[in-house]
């Protein structure tokens, strides 16, 4: 699954320029772009794809070579723009995009290229919101190399184009090696064990952290039953149930999973960023949350690390109680194996696993 994706770019440049043009051209603002996003490809299928700005550049060049606007002759400039739900739904159509939501067109694909370009003028989306249209922005992809100019237009598709082909190689070869593991023998599981327990290493992508998390989460709490009712003398007994409430890349306002009967609300998070937990506890107005964190730092460091933080931002004792009363509980990366532990006694193992593949596809729209 590993793959140097950056070779990849660069042999892409050198069959369309030169080796000697290639390497100037790598270092042009909309290519380094694209190789800081086109990372996780080294990083195997489990790593954030980033497909939401690149597929806004993606569509929008395609848009512009589809309009001819790359020969000679055609004025990009004079171009009413390209229509905005034509981008999105084919956006849509391309693989991983499914669920993609319209961010990138609304400000984030330009923030993030600033980040990484601050002394660089130009911003790759051009947009006029009365209108809703868009346009690539040309003096990105016009580059000049000696005395000859290069348009970057049709190396980019091909770079985005191998991409996709590189995260769907790489994620199908991690479903087939889930598949694969619950056909072994039964004296093998310790196989499936292993596997699974390092997919909550810290370095994994918070998508498949929330997956897994939510996978050990659900058997575990299966095991538990409470007793319900509206009458003492007619209660039910039942499971609690774990639901997954929405995709990674959602807007469900800090809301991951929900448990039933009791109504408890979980938030996955890979940051330690306090801030953000306080953020996520006023968009629910303060009702209890369970945080599921990515990290490895002890309960009782993290409990004393959001209070100090809490009275940081906040300094009045009233108003810090109700942002720590609001915290239900807190789930570490140690707590979580702790309870996978006790889900694998309890017989869950193939069906932790077999819980992977299902989200696991849901989530990264995986057709195989």
């Amino acid at each position: 699954m590993e793959k140097n994706f950056i070779d990849e770019i660069k042999i892409i440049l050198e069959k369309d320029f030169g080796k000697k043009n290639s390497k100037i051209l790598f270092d042009k603002p909309l290519i380094q772009y694209l190789v800081k996003k086109t990372k996780s490809a080294n990083k195997g299928s489990k790593s954030r794809g980033s497909f939401a700005n690149l597929y806004a550049i993606y569509v929008l060049i395609e848009d512009y070579l589809n309009q001819g606007f790359h020969k000679d002759g055609n004025d990009y400039s004079d171009y009413d723009g390209a229509i905005f739900t034509n981008l999105f739904t084919r956006q849509r159509e391309l693989p991983f995009g499914a669920k993609l939501q319209n961010h990138a067109y609304q400000g984030r694909l330009n923030e993030d290229f600033k980040k990484y370009f601050p002394t660089v003028e130009l911003i790759p989306l051009l947009r006029d919101t009365k209108v809703n249209r868009y346009w690539i922005n040309e003096n990105l992809l016009l580059q000049k190399v000696g005395n000859k100019n290069y348009n970057l237009a049709k190396v980019i598709i091909k770079i985005i184009n191998k991409y996709i082909e590189s995260k769907e190689d790489a994620l199908s070869s991690f479903i087939n090696t889930c598949n694969n593991l619950k056909v072994i023998s039964k004296t093998e599981k310790n196989d499936i064990y292993d596997f699974i327990k390092k997919l909550l290493d810290y370095n994994v992508d918070a998508r498949l952290f929330e997956i897994v998390s939510y996978s050990i989460l659900k058997y575990y709490y299966n095991n538990i039953t409470v007793y319900f009712g509206f009458e003492l003398d007619n209660l039910s007994e039942e499971s609690l149930q774990l639901y997954k409430t929405g995709r990674t890349n959602a807007n469900d306002g800090g809301i991951d999973f929900v448990m039933k009967p009791l109504g408890r609300f979980f938030q996955v998070t890979e940051t330690t960023d306090f801030k953000k937990y306080f953020l996520d506890i006023d968009k629910i107005e303060k009702f209890p949350i369970t945080f599921v964190v990515k990290t490895t730092t002890k309960i009782k460091d993290l409990e004393k690390e959001i209070k100090a933080k809490a009275y940081e931002l906040y300094t009045v004792k009233k108003i810090v109680n109700k942002y720590i009363d609001s915290i239900e509980e807190l789930i570490n990366i140690e707590v979580l194996i702790k309870r996978f532990d006790e889900c694998v006694k309890n017989g869950y193992l193939i069906q932790i696993l077999d819980e992977i593949i299902l989200q696991s596809k849901v989530e990264f729209n995986f057709k195989g």
